[in-house]
C-alpha cells in the first residue's frame, strides 16, 4: 500500500499557519479557531487511519519495519553523504503521530473556549499550527539533519507560544529562557550530528542505526580522552535531548514556561516538545545499545536524579501549574531510566518498551491534569492553592475528571499509568537496585504532591468566593472528558506487541513482587496527602517549620536557577566577558583605530604629492635627484 498520504499530515498545518498568519486579523476569531481546529481533526484522522494501515498491514511474527512513505534528495555533499527530506513510517513514529495529534486536537477545541476574548486570538491559532506542523515533522524525519531542522522549528513554535502574553515582561523572559537554554543544548546536538555524519558518511537514520551498517558495525574507530567519537557523538546528542526534555541541569526553562496560556503548558508538556528528547533516544537506541552503552548508563543516572529531585520540589510548590510542571520533569526522567537500563531486542529491550508505553500513557494524563488545571483558573482567575478549595461541588465534570488523572499518574490499578510505571519499575528492578529503590520512592512523592494538589483545590476550605464558580463551557469540559477515557484505557495497548526496540513482539508477565510494594507506597502517598490537606489545619505549616532548610531549599528549586544567575553574571559576565570587551574595546579597536589614524595622517603629510601644481613637481624632482646623487658620491 502507498503510504503517500501522509504528506497531508504535514501539509496541512503548515498551510493552516501560513494562512492564519497572514490572513487572520481578517477573520473573526472564533473563525480562525474553527478553521484550526477542524484542520487538526482531519490530521489526527489521517494519523489514525495511517496507524491503522501500518499495523494490520504487517505480519506480527515478522515485526514491523520502516517504510519510507515518501523520500526526496534535498542536497549532496558526496556519493553517500547526501541529505534526503521524507517521512519514515516505524512503529515509534507512527505511535508518536497518534499521540501529538489526539493531544493537539484536544488543546485546539479546549482553547476555544478556554482563550475566547484574547487579543491575538487568531495568531494563538497560527502558532498552534506551526507548533503541531514542527513537531510532527521531527518525528517522521527519516534522516537526523532533517529532525534537526525540525527539532529548531520546534523551539522557534514554543518561544512564540510561551511569550504568547508579550505585553507580560515575565512571559517575555520565560520565553527567552527557554530559548537560550534549549539553544545551549541544541549546540550539543548539532555537534554530535556532524561528528556522525563525518566519520560515518550518512545523515539517514536507516543507516545509522543498522545493525550492519558502519556505526555499530565499525567497532575500531578515532579515540579522544578515552572514549570514541561514536560515545562523545552519542553524549552530545543526548545533552540536546536533556535540554529539549528539561533534564537536570538544563531543567530550568521548564517551569517558567508556565507563563504562557494553559493550554499552551498542556501541549508543550504532555505530547510534544518535552518528549522529543526521549524521542530522540529511542530513535537512536541501537547505537546507544550497542556502540555507547556508557552513555546509557549516564542517561540512566541522570533520569533517576531528575526525577527524584523533580518530586521533591513539587511537593512544596503552591502555583498548580508549577506542580505539574516539576512533575512533567520526573515523569520525563522515568521515561530516561527506562531507556538507560534496557538492552536491545526481545525481553532484554523492556525498558525501550516500558519508556514509549508511559510516553504514550502520561501524554493523556498530563494534557488532562493541565487542561483540569486551566479549568480550575478559568473559574477562580488564580493559579494558587491558597485561593481554591471547595471546588468539587461547584465544578462536577472538571473534579471527576482530575482525580481520575491524580489516580492514574499516581500508579493505581486498573488505570494506565499502573501499567506503563509497573513496567518501567520492573525494567529498573532487574538491572539496577539503587535506580529501582530511587524510582519507588518517587513513586509514592508522585501520589502524594498529585493529591496534595487534588485535596487543595477540590476539598480542603471554602474560599469566599468573589464570583460562585462554575463549570467551564462544552469546548472545554469535552477534551477533558474523552482524556479521561484515554488515561483509564490506554494501558490496556498491548506495547509488547507493537513497539519494541527490534521491531518484534515479545512476552511480558505482571510481577507481582513490584507492583505490590508500588501500589502499597502510593496508597501511603495518598493518605499522607489526605491527612495533611483532606480539611483545612495546622499540619502542613508546621510540618514546614520543622523541616526548616529542607523545605525552604525545595520551595526555591534548590536555588538552581540563582546558580545560574551567580555563574552568568558573577562569574561569566563580570570576570570573563567583562575582561574580553575591556580587550576588545581597548586593544582590538584601538590597534585597528591606531591603522587606520596613521594612515590617514600620512595622507595628509604626503598629499601634496599630488597636488597637480608644476612647480611642486619640479620641486620634488630636483630634490630627489639631489638626494641620490649625494647618495652615490658621499654614502658609496
Amino acid at each position: 500500500m502507498s503510504y503517500s498520504f501522509t504528506l497531508l499530515i504535514l501539509i496541512l498545518p503548515l498551510l493552516t499557519f501560513l494562512f492564519l498568519g497572514l490572513a487572520g486579523e481578517r477573520l473573526k476569531p472564533m473563525v480562525a479557531g474553527v478553521i484550526g481546529t477542524i484542520n487538526l481533526l482531519f490530521i489526527t484522522l489521517t494519523s489514525y487511519f495511517t496507524a491503522f494501515q501500518y499495523f494490520t498491514g504487517n505480519e506480527i511474527d515478522k515485526g514491523y519495519h520502516a517504510i519510507q512513505a515518501f523520500n526526496v534528495l534535498w542536497l549532496s555533499f558526496t556519493d553517500q553523504l547526501q541529505i534526503h527530506l521524507g517521512i519514515m513510517l516505524d512503529p515509534l513514529s507512527v505511535m508518536m503521530l497518534v499521540v501529538i495529534t489526539t493531544v493537539s486536537l484536544m488543546v485546539h477545541l479546549y482553547s476555544l473556549g478556554y482563550m475566547k476574548g484574547e487579543n491575538g486570538f487568531q495568531r494563538y491559532y497560527a502558532f498552534l499550527s506551526l507548533f503541531s506542523f514542527s513537531m510532527l515533522g521531527l518525528v517522521v524525519a527519516n534522516n537526523i539533519f532533517q529532525m534537526y531542522i525540525f527539532w529548531e522549528l520546534v523551539g522557534v513554535s514554543s518561544y512564540l507560544l510561551i511569550g504568547f502574553y508579550y505585553e507580560r515582561p515575565t512571559a517575555v523572559a520565560a520565553s527567552k529562557k527557554a530559548f537560550v537554554v534549549t539553544r545551549f543544548a541544541d549546540l550539543g546536538f548539532l555537534l554530535g550530528i556532524l561528528l556522525l555524519s563525518f566519520y560515518y558518511g550518512t545523515f539517514d537514520f536507516a543507516s545509522l542505526t543498522s545493525l550492519d551498517g558502519p556505526v555499530i558495525a565499525q567497532t575500531a574507530g578515532a579515540v579522544f580522552m578515552g572514549l570514541s567519537v561514536t560515545t562523545w557523538a552519542m553524549l552530545l546528542i543526548f545533552v540536546g535531548a536533556a535540554g529539549k526534555s528539561a533534564m537536570f541541569p538544563l531543567h530550568i526553562w521548564l517551569p517558567d514556561a508556565m507563563e504562557g496560556p494553559t493550554p499552551v503548558s498542556a501541549l508543550i508538556h504532555a505530547a510534544t516538545m518535552v518528549v522529543a528528547g526521549v524521542y530522540l533516544v529511542a530513535r537512536l537506541f541501537p547505537i546507544y545499545a550497542f556502540a555507547a552503552p556508557d552513555v546509557l548508563e549516564v542517561i540512566m543516572y541522570v533520569g533517576s536524579f531528575t526525577s527524584l529531585f523533580a518530586a521533591i520540589i513539587a511537593c512544596t510548590q503552591l502555583d498548580i501549574k508549577r506542580v505539574l510542571a516539576f512533575s512533567t520533569l520526573s515523569q520525563i526522567g522515568y521515561m530516561m531510566v527506562a531507556l538507560g537500563v534496557s538492552g536491545y531486542g526481545g525481553e532484554a529491550g523492556l525498558g525501550y518498551m516500558a519508556s514509549l508505553f508511559h510516553l504514550f500513557t502520561h501524554a493523556f494524563f498530563k494534557a488532562l491534569l493541565f487542561l483540569g488545571a486551566g479549568s480550575v483558573i478559568h473559574a477562580v482567575h488564580s493559579n494558587l492553592m491558597n485561593d481554591m478549595g471547595g471546588l468539587r461541588k461547584y465544578m462536577p465534570i472538571t473534579h471527576i475528571t482530575f482525580l481520575i488523572a491524580c489516580i492514574t499518574i499516581a500508579g493505581l490499578p486498573p488505570f494506565s499509568g499502573f501499567f506503563s510505571k509497573d513496567e518501567i519499575l520492573v525494567a529498573a528492578f532487574e538491572a539496577n537496585t539503587l535506580v529501582f529503590v530511587v524510582q519507588w520512592l518517587v513513586a509514592g512523592i508522585t501520589a502524594f504532591y498529585m493529591f496534595r494538589l487534588y485535596f487543595n483545590i477540590f476539598w480542603n476550605s471554602r474560599p469566599d468566593y468573589h464570583h460562585a464558580p462554575h463549570e467551564s463551557p462544552w469546548t472545554m469540559t469535552v477534551p477533558l472528558m474523552f482524556l479521561s477515557t484515554a488515561s483509564v484505557f490506554a494501558g490496556y495497548v498491548p506495547f509488547h506487541a507493537l513497539v519494541t526496540s527490534d521491531g518484534l513482539p515479545f512476552h511480558t508477565e505482571f510481577h507481582l513482587l513490584v507492583a505490590m510494594p508500588s501500589i502499597v507506597i502510593a496508597l501511603l502517598g495518598i493518605g499522607a496527602a489526605a491527612f495533611l490537606y483532606h480539611k483545612k489545619n495546622a499540619r502542613p505549616e508546621n510540618m514546614a517549620v520543622r523541616l526548616k532548610g529542607i523545605y525552604r531549599a525545595a520551595y526555591h528549586k534548590f536555588y538552581v536557577d540563582e546558580a545560574y544567575q551567580f555563574i552568568t553574571h558573577k562569574v561569566i559576565f563580570a570576570l570573563i566577558s567583562a575582561p574580553v570587551a575591556w580587550f576588545d574595546r581597548h586593544v582590538i579597536d584601538a590597534g585597528m583605530n591606531l591603522i587606520g589614524n596613521t594612515t590617514v595622517s600620512l595622507s595628509v603629510a604626503i598629499k601634496k604629492l599630488q597636488s597637480g601644481q608644476m612647480q611642486l613637481y619640479i620641486w620634488f624632482f630636483a630634490t630627489g635627484a639631489l638626494v641620490l646623487t649625494f647618495i652615490m658620491l658621499y654614502l658609496k
